[in-house]
């Protein structure tokens, strides 16, 4: 249980954070960019969450995400020491991305299949889902940049953050009626 008493506490004035690990950071540390991207996404489904109160299915599916971005988060916060013993640090897990991956499979099997690009659009639910997804996008492509920095993100972290960007371009769909209402990309319609 995380017990907060106070909100500000003076310690990041002078531009610096300290990681679940206690160490000392710049806030533009790439650390803390790319969990603070991962809170961005989760800021935005909780304005998708606005939408998806009348689709219990796939309004439960984004509860469950927005918890998991909390474990995501404290998993980026805490890069992996070379002694970690498994179990012992709060870490993304490969069945959470397999969950994804079934749950992509399960909505996309009831929709139409896609001929031509969809822009973001359509129902307020839809719009956020495709903001969530490209703030995902960026949360994944900093978390790469991590790992090319040399720096330990775990391999589930990594692949959750990619399959969480198909799920949400996927309910994208799902909750523009399915697929009925979705907003299609016109090759040079403006010409």
């Amino acid at each position: 249980m995380v017990t907060l008493n106070r909100i500000y506490t003076r310690t990041g004035d002078a531009g610096t954070t300290r990681l679940a690990t206690g160490a000392t950071v710049s806030k533009s540390d790439l650390r803390v960019e790319t969990y603070g991207a991962v809170d961005e996404t989760n800021a935005c489904l909780g304005i998708a969450r606005l939408h998806t109160a009348t689709d219990p299915e796939l309004d439960a599916m984004l509860a469950r995400i927005q918890n998991e971005l909390f474990d995501l988060g404290a998993d980026l916060a805490t890069p992996a020491a070379a002694d970690e013993v498994p179990g012992s640090r709060l870490r993304i897990l490969d069945s959470q991305v397999a969950r994804l991956e079934d749950e992509i499979d399960a909505l996309n099997d009831a929709l139409p299949a896609l001929k031509s690009f969809v822009l973001p659009g359509g129902s307020p639910a839809a719009a956020a889902l495709h903001l969530a997804r490209t703030i995902c996008r960026r949360a994944e492509r900093e978390a790469v940049r991590l790992v090319e920095a040399g720096e330990p993100v775990s391999g589930p972290a990594l692949r959750y953050l990619n399959r969480l960007s198909d799920f949400l371009f996927v309910a994208a769909r799902w909750a523009n009626g399915r697929g009925d209402a979705e907003v299609f990309w016109v090759s040079g319609a403006t010409r």
